[in-house]
Formats: structure tokens, sequence, C-alpha cells
């Protein structure tokens, strides 16, 4: 099981260059290669998974995404 935790902190490594990481934790390598060569779509796209992260890793564990109320 994925935990969501850790796919915030490895959002979080991308102070460090490493954009998209969070992405390959998911399982998600395609948008993950896309984010690792635009600088996370220059910034926005890694904005925007701060709220995407919680469903990405349900859908990785195999579990039906929630929508936000």
């Amino acid at each position: 099981m994925k935990s969501t935790g850790i796919a915030y902190l490895l959002w979080c490594a991308c102070i460090f260059g490493l954009f998209g990481i969070h992405r390959f934790y998911a399982g998600k390598s395609i948008s993950g290669i896309i984010w690792f060569l635009t600088l996370g779509l220059l910034f926005i796209g890694q904005a925007v998974d701060l709220i995407l992260i919680p469903g990405m890793i349900e859908e990785a564990n195999g579990q039906t995404p929630r929508l936000p109320a």
C-alpha cells in the first residue's frame, strides 16, 4: 500500500530539482517524465498536485478516488 504522506514528502523533493518523483511513486510514469522535463509544468502542475495527490495514491492502491465535496 502506498502512503499519501510519503507522496507529499516526495512532492517536496522539487526543492532539490526532482520534479515529478511523486508521480513515479503513484505509478504515473509518463506524467512523471513530463513533470521532470518541464519543471513540474513550470511549477503550475506541481502546485496543482498538492490537491491531486490523495486521489493519485488511492488510485494506485486500487481504490476508487473520492471526489472533493
